[in-house]
């Protein structure tokens, strides 16, 4: 089963992975991966805001969870994806997957993050103490997504 948000609101670590792991014997391993709002470059960020095309996002992000239970054994996966102004060291992103064996749990999540960091609908602006920019995917990113390619 997938589960996909893309809310305004933070989100519970904890009550997420219970609720991934609930009813399912065969689960083995649980895979979660949170990001944050972080200053890579020293920067002096004040904040980041998210924007995203609603419905279009939610469709793009359940097409990738699809792709990853359809490439590993998976039993649950959740991704919620935070939009909206955010402050340093705020939650962005929970990708969560279950799995029998946790290979499958650890590369699903490590190829939905690749995609959510290269491909997904979102748009980021980082505001600093002079200016605001649009961050653009990094090239770094973009080789780590390559490697997923069939």
């Amino acid at each position: 089963m997938n589960k996909i948000i893309v809310q305004k609101s933070d989100f519970d670590l904890t009550t997420e992975v219970t609720l991934a792991r609930a009813n399912d014997s065969d689960i083995g391993a649980v895979v979660s991966f949170v990001g944050t709002v972080r200053d890579l470059e020293h920067s002096s960020i004040q904040s980041m805001t998210l924007e995203h095309y609603p419905g279009m996002t939610e469709k793009a992000l359940n097409t990738i969870a699809e792709q990853a239970q359809k490439r590993w054994p998976l039993g649950n996966t959740t991704i919620i994806h935070r939009v909206g102004k955010l402050s340093i060291n705020d939650q962005i992103v929970l990708v969560v997957t279950t799995s029998k064996h946790r290979k499958a749990a650890f590369e699903a999540c490590e190829f939905i993050m690749d995609y959510l960091k290269t491909q997904a609908p979102f748009w980021k602006k980082e505001q600093t103490n002079e200016q605001s920019k649009w961050v653009e995917a990094k090239d770094s990113d973009t080789d780590q997504m390559d490697k997923w390619a069939l």
